[in-house]
């Protein structure tokens, strides 16, 4: 039986917390705030979409950082297996559209509640960790003559520290064989992501890969996003493009702000973006994508036959929801007062081109504190895939949103969470086993 201590009580850590007390450890978990589970409850919209229904290959694709780096994870504990965990807890779950899994409640207490459940076995302290102790690992001298094992083992680095325990904000020291960084990332501080799993990281001499908002709204001066502000739309098609190459694109919803846009497909588009400071970005939404410009011009053409004696923005009412028609009439640079049998043939090619390709240009991501996750942090390179261990210190372990793997928006990132939790509990008793 293994002394372990877990700092952070979120998703990873809760996860870790039962997966390790369920195999005999004593586990202690260090939350700062004292309220486990705070950022769940703004997942999903405070419905909590858990994890994403596919299999292995295709869920690896939808891993925008480092996936290579989950293979062992993730086939050790599939969405399959979380589905499966949280019905034993006794959550129904449900499938969605882009096989999203939600509980049938649409509550996302009800997932902080069964991971509670399931980490009631460990011991919950409201804590911050300070900093780690680390003492240094002393190599023993070569044997004479060396076995086949050890030559096996040849080349593998020693770390260079051994992780013994925690100093919490307190003062007090936690000793232990393990500890585990869950800490989360930056985005949403309120719910207790400050970024201190960095720090201590860096105690250990790890590289930080610099922490950047993913999954987040887009910032846009377009004047045209604030008059239509509140403005959601469904089954549209966003393409984001850098420099005039599209490097995303995908069908959904989406919705304009005060500041640019949100919803969705931005959230998916936002993981996409590169350096700002060396690209330019812009988005074209597809208004009508289940029409071609042909189908479209036959069908505004039609409209326009109906509605002859409107002036252009009523013509515009059945092609387009309210607080879009002027911000629309603007943009096509069409005098208001023109009436719909008025309009030309060359005036309806321009509207079905706008509205085939409404563009927005984006100038900047939106920051770290609305973030639905954050993508950098502890390099991968440093931590070994099938434990979730350090090689720079041994008996330290990292899992979820601090390790720099990140996906897209649709339960991914939460399973990356319970896959590589569930990999630091396996991990102990490997350790122990050797």
């Amino acid at each position: 039986m293994a002394e372990v201590i877990i700092i952070g009580g979120g998703a990873a850590g809760l996860m870790a917390a039962g997966a390790a007390a369920r195999q005999g450890h004593r586990v202690t978990v260090l939350e700062h705030t004292g309220k486990p589970g705070q950022k769940i409850l703004v997942t999903g919209k405070g419905r909590c979409n858990l994890t994403n229904d596919c299999g292995e290959e295709e869920f690896l694709r939808h891993v925008r950082t480092n996936p290579r780096f989950l293979y062992s994870a993730l086939a050790a504990f599939p969405p399959a297996k979380t589905m499966e965990l949280f019905e034993s807890l006794g959550v129904a779950l449900k499938v969605e559209r882009g096989r999203r899994v939600f509980p049938v409640s649409d509550k996302a207490e009800e997932i902080r509640q069964a991971l509670l459940r399931y980490a009631k076995e460990a011991k919950l302290v409201e804590d911050g960790a300070a900093e780690l102790l680390l003492e240094p690992v002393v190599t023993p001298p070569e044997p004479l003559e060396e076995s086949a094992a050890s030559k096996k083992k040849k080349g593998k680095k020693t770390p260079d520290f051994r992780c013994v325990g925690v100093k919490g904000t307190s003062g007090r020291v936690y000793r232990a064989e393990a500890v585990l960084v869950a800490t989360g990332g930056l985005s949403y501080p309120t719910t207790g992501s400050t970024g201190d799993g960095y720090k201590l990281a860096r105690q250990a001499g790890h590289t930080i890969v610099d922490p950047v908002p993913s999954l987040v709204s887009l910032v846009s001066h377009d004047p045209d996003c604030k008059k239509m502000m509140g403005l959601a739309l469904k089954n549209v098609n966003l393409t984001l493009f850098e420099d005039q190459k599209a490097i995303f694109s995908e069908q959904g919803e989406m919705l304009f702000t005060h500041f640019g846009i949100s919803g969705p497909l931005t959230l998916s588009a936002s993981s996409h973006l590169g350096d700002m400071k060396k690209h330019r970005y812009h988005v074209e939404i597809d208004l009508k994508p289940a029409l071609d410009e042909e189908t479209l011009y036959d069908r505004i053409t039609r409209d326009f036959a109906l509605l002859s004696n409107h002036a252009a923005q009523g013509a515009l009412v059945k092609l387009l929801p309210a607080s879009m028609q002027p911000v629309m009439v603007a943009r096509w640079g069409i005098d208001p007062a023109t009436r719909a049998n008025q309009i030309t043939r060359e005036q309806k090619r321009e509207l079905v081109r706008l509205c085939k390709h409404w563009a927005v240009p984006i100038d900047a991501r939106g920051d770290l504190a609305h973030a639905v996750i954050t993508s950098g942090g502890v390099s991968v390179r440093e931590v070994d895939p099938r434990t979730m261990e350090s090689k720079k210190a041994a008996g330290l372990y990292f899992a979820g949103e601090v390790l720099d793997v990140d996906g897209y928006t649709g339960g991914y990132n939460l399973q990356i969470a319970f896959s590589t939790a569930q990999s630091f509990a396996r991990g102990l008793n490997q350790e122990r086993s050797l």
